[in-house]
């Protein structure tokens, strides 16, 4: 685990939305942790760290919990004000090292396709069994001088060492076209009706 996933983690012994809303002016988040059939324990987590942290996807967080020692814990909802997109409440699931979580893993195209030719992202995110502390950011696909008609399905996603697909293998991922602008068609109708016109 790197250094910038160790947060403190204060336990919280109040509740209720008036607190919370004290902990989030305090630059704080409310936090849950539960899992491997322990008693939840209410948190407070240090607003801007996490919230850097937690931009990426299957963050994992190293909590150091003041009289609870080191707790390995993996992000799994994160509540935001729809509004100001202020974060409200974070659930986050105890895992242990080496242990191997499910999670969905975000889809991220890498080259360029032929020349004329769109990627049409069919599947935005894969889901995978991997290692709680190997978890990666993101599956990269290269689409790199593909033609018109091809297509990558999830059997054809390389993943990383020692993870595996859950997704159906059939998944389509990404499918190559050429779009139908129209435009030619479009030309060639406005020039016939303009012949018309000047034979009328």
């Amino acid at each position: 685990m790197s250094e910038d996933t160790k947060v403190q983690a204060e336990l919280r012994t109040s509740f209720g939305k008036g607190f919370a809303r004290r902990l989030r002016a305090a630059g704080k988040i409310p936090a849950v942790i539960y899992g491997h059939g322990t008693e939840p324990v209410h948190v407070a987590l240090p607003g801007h760290q996490v919230s850097l942290i937690i931009r990426r996807a299957n963050a994992v967080l190293e909590l150091q919990i003041e009289g609870k020692g080191d707790q390995l814990t993996l992000v799994k909802d994160v509540q935001k004000d729809p509004v100001h997109q202020i974060i409200e409440h974070i659930d986050l699931l105890v895992v242990k090292k080496g242990e191997k979580v499910t999670i969905d893993i975000p889809v991220v195209l890498v080259g360029e396709s032929a020349s004329g030719t769109i990627a049409n992202l069919d599947a935005t995110t894969l889901s995978i069994e991997a290692e709680a502390t190997h978890i990666p950011e993101n599956l990269e696909v290269s689409i790199e001088g593909l033609e018109d008609g091809a297509h990558i399905t999830a059997a054809d996603v390389v993943l990383p060492k020692g993870s595996t697909l859950l997704s159906d293998p059939e998944v389509l991922v990404v499918a190559i076209s050429v779009p139908s602008s129209g435009t030619a068609a479009d030309d060639e109708a406005d020039a016939a009706a303009e012949a018309e016109a000047a034979a009328e």
